[in-house]
């Protein structure tokens, strides 16, 4: 029996999940990110898909100074004003891969009905900031990207005069005088722009977080609400539920037998069902199960699945990976079971001579209560470059997540709409910088810090059943998982307080870091001696979060924050202290008497009596009056100390 598949004639579910609705809230107060424009540095675009139509858009604000270069001079309209590519002999800005499309057309894509991939996720297509402009500067090609590009790149975007740079992409940490990314993002950050990228897709892995200078918006990755279900059935009767955009009116719902490639050590390549490795007389006819990993990636394996005959594939994920699953849109039937699953049917196969199952897709389902999870691949902190700034800054949506593709997913050559469904940090990323843009639309004298500090600490923290957002394990995540929590952008619109931090700041800040003169003058790009500045702790910088290192003496640091809100209002101190440390604020009430009036406090953080001699512990402090909330996580790695007497 085939299975039901949800419809709906709507924008795409993620837009409705992040709270963003026509004509109303941070849409309509944004008039949709007009006059804002979002660079994109990536694997360059595809013009002619219609989610880059200038319909109903304007012309290009008078200060932009980019163009669109090779073959793109008539592609470009109001909707994609520029197109580069670094460096200029590698080429056209057109996208190869189609990972630049998607990410762009998630930022700012126009409004495209009957998006969906096999009928899966339908609803109209759009972006966050759908009248926002387009930059494109193709930085990646089938090679990689390369540090040299990114940098020129960036340079090119500020003079061009973007005002949000998105970058879904990411390396290894670095400290940041030597980061591409981290050295062109301080410049842009200087000059007013605002710099978004993605945490990596090194998860769950501790301290495997990217981009971590503290002038960039680090995105993390978490799940929405929506399941894009399918089942394989097996021949005892059990029966596992996983996840597959594929969907096909002439695949049968017949059993199959399975078979499941050796996993000796000798042979690995054929469990990961690697191109080439598999045999055509044993696969021909069944449903392969292949194990993720292996350098392959999950369509490549459903290719060399069906090229040795078989019909059906059942992906097992690592260990690691969870309860985290992905919808692709594979080649053939397949989809994707957890571990735990996957070793059960193979469990199955061995108490047989005959194993048997049947695939089946139910489709889009939507209302799964412990959304948001954090995505297993979403790179986790501490960071590595600096302790003591918290990373992620936030976590977004970045699973199975519907956008604009080159091509048909369903070989349909007879038109241009098309879409794929795919998931990584990379898509997180770019719904951050579409929500900058739309802040950035509603409040233009907002700094790059003004608007990150309004999205952290407007961010929210439980699931849909007022549960703490829960990981890849379905337990509690961690600070380091999800930063200041999931992006709420109606209230990021109406912080109340912002943490604004001046530019200036930056500076005391690195030379805080123990680089040597020559170390921060490549930052700066000027020469520069430490001596003559008063350095500060990374904790002291003017942070919408803490993230602090607390040994047997007490560590005290000040924040600023200005009123946005009402111009009379009082806000009074609320503390969840991490367990074993004390939490004390000085004042416990700010009182405003006008519209961007600055108010200092003083934290100090302290070891408690019963506190543990190491490990990580978190908390939060929030400042809440009559209309707002303002909340800053708290992270205190507790150093291993003799034992304290009190």
């Amino acid at each position: 029996m085939r299975g039901r598949r949800g419809y709906c004639l709507c924008i795409l579910h993620v837009l409705s999940f992040l709270g963003l609705k026509q004509n109303i809230g941070l849409w309509r107060d944004s008039n949709y990110g007009k006059g804002v424009i979002i660079g994109v540095l990536d694997s360059g675009i595809f013009p002619d898909h219609p989610s880059f139509s200038d319909r109903g858009m304007p012309p290009p604000p008078a200060k932009w100074k980019g163009k669109c270069e090779s073959n793109f001079t008539t592609k470009c309209n109001n909707k994609l004003i520029g197109a580069r590519i670094f460096p200029k002999e590698n080429g056209s800005p057109i996208d190869d891969d189609g990972h630049g499309t998607h990410t762009t057309s998630t930022a700012a894509g126009g409004f495209v009905k009957g998006a969906n991939v096999y009928g899966n996720a339908y609803g109209t297509a759009v972006g966050v900031a759908p009248l926002a402009h387009l930059a494109i500067y193709k930085v990646c090609d089938s090679f990689g990207c390369s540090d040299s590009g990114i940098l020129a790149a960036m340079d090119v975007a500020i003079d061009d005069g973007v005002d949000i740079l998105s970058l879904s992409l990411s390396s290894s940490t670095s400290p940041f005088y030597s980061d591409s990314i981290a050295l062109g993002a301080y410049s842009a950050t200087q000059r007013g722009i605002l710099v978004s990228c993605s945490a990596g897709n090194s998860g769950p892995s501790e301290s495997s977080v990217a981009n971590e200078a503290p002038w960039i918006l680090t995105v993390g990755a978490s799940t929405l609400d929506r399941k894009i279900k399918a089942t394989v059935q097996l021949g005892n009767k059990k029966v596992f539920e996983g996840e597959s955009a594929f969907h096909s009116k002439s695949f049968s719902t017949k059993f199959f037998p399975l078979f499941v490639p050796a996993l000796n050590a000798s042979e690995f390549r054929r469990s990961y069902c690697g191109s080439g490795t598999l045999s055509d007389r044993a696969v021909k006819g069944k449903i392969v199960l292949c194990m993720m990993g292996g350098d392959y990636s999950r369509i490549a394996k459903g290719q060399a699945v069906k090229d040795a005959g078989g019909v059906g594939m059942i992906l097992i994920n690592r260990v690691e990976d969870g309860f985290t699953t992905s919808a692709d849109a594979h080649v053939l039937p397949a989809m994707d079971v957890t571990y735990e699953d996957g070793m059960k049917i193979i469990d199955y196969m061995n108490s047989t001579k005959k194993p048997v199952a049947r695939i089946t897709f139910q489709g889009t389902i939507l209302g799964d209560q412990n959304a948001p999870v954090v995505a297993a691949f979403s790179s986790r902190g501490p960071s590595i470059a600096s302790r003591g700034i918290l990373k992620p800054d936030i976590i977004g949506p970045a699973v199975n997540i519907l956008a604009a593709w080159p091509t048909s997913m369903e070989n349909n050559t007879k038109t241009k709409s098309t879409f794929n469904i795919i998931s990584g940090t990379s898509m997180s990323c770019p719904h951050l910088s579409g929500v900058a843009a739309l802040l950035k639309s509603a409040h233009p004298t907002w700094s790059p810090a003004a608007i990150k500090s309004a999205i952290m600490t407007t961010a929210y923290t439980v699931n849909l059943t007022n549960n703490p957002i829960l990981d890849e394990t379905l337990l509690p995540a961690s600070i380091f998982a999800i930063g200041a929590g999931h992006v709420n952008p109606s209230r990021a619109n109406d912080p109340g307080l912002i943490y604004d931090t001046p530019f200036k700041d930056y500076l005391p800040y690195l030379c805080g870091l123990n680089y040597t003169n020559r170390e921060v003058g490549n930052l700066l790009q000027r020469k520069m001696d430490c001596s003559e500045v008063k350095s500060i702790p990374e904790a002291q910088l003017n942070y919408p979060s803490f993230s602090i290192t607390l040994g047997e003496n007490p560590q005290t640091y000040t924040r600023t924050v200005t009123n946005v809100g009402e111009a009379k209002s009082s806000y009074i101190v609320e503390i969840v202290s991490p367990q074993g440390v004390s939490v004390t604020i000085k004042p416990s009430t700010l009182k405003f008497s006008k519209m961007n009036q600055k108010k200092t406090y003083q934290v100090t953080f302290s070891r408690t009596a019963n506190s543990s001699t190491s490990g990580v512990v978190q908390g939060f402090l929030k400042w809440t009056s009559n209309r707002h909330s303002v909340r800053s996580p708290i992270a205190v790695v507790l150093e291993e100390t003799a034992t304290l007497d009190f």
